[in-house]
């Protein structure tokens, strides 16, 4: 493995501590919370380092393309579950969420099989950062609850969190219609 595929790795290895964490309230709300931002952070950062870390040192590959987009989608949908399960995302949103993550892995799955690599499409890399975005509202929203319980900026941040859910959803049809379409030609182009 090269820096940058262990850097990816990180994700995996911490999602589960954010479940943990999150679903079995072994620590107080406000040391959860703050292991949470912790957590969150590093995932989101690694998101972005790990790509850095791989053009820098000239370790681009076919299985850091791969494994990249594995790890997003482990990690945000790990804490999609957990915000689905508390009721700060719709399900109908984690349900459109994991159709378009299962079927992007599914068609890079029938790429590998040609030996064809599918990275990242900038509707995905935008979708991202929706994904990011609107976890990040929710544990905004999760540590008002804990710390300030009676702000009125609850409303607002519950809204917001909202408008990023529905556009995470959005964003997850286009970019998938872009994946696809991509699909498509790599295939046209392999014949």
């Amino acid at each position: 493995m090269t820096v940058a595929d262990k850097v990816t790795m990180s994700r995996i290895i911490l999602a589960p501590f954010f479940f943990i964490i999150y679903m079995y309230k072994i620590f107080s709300p406000s040391l959860s919370v703050i292991l949470l931002w912790i957590l969150f952070i590093i995932i989101e950062l690694s998101d972005f380092l790990d790509g850095q870390v791989a053009r820098s040192s000239d370790q681009v590959s076919s299985f850091g393309k791969l494994f990249d987009p594995f790890a997003d989608v482990l990690a945000r949908v790990t804490y999609f579950v957990c915000f689905a399960f508390s009721g700060l995302m719709p399900l109908w949103v984690l349900l459109i969420i994991l159709y378009r993550e299962f079927s992007i892995l599914f068609l890079r799955m029938m790429l590998s099989f040609r030996q064809i690599a599918m990275g990242a499409r900038p509707g995905g890399k935008l979708k991202a950062g929706v994904y990011m975005l609107a976890g990040l509202l929710s544990l905004l929203q999760m540590t008002f609850a804990v710390y300030f319980p009676a702000s009125t900026l609850m409303s607002v941040l519950k809204l917001a969190a909202q408008i990023a859910y529905y556009g995470a959803a959005l964003l997850s049809v286009l970019s998938f219609a872009d994946y696809l379409s991509q699909y498509q030609k790599l295939i046209r182009e392999k014949k």
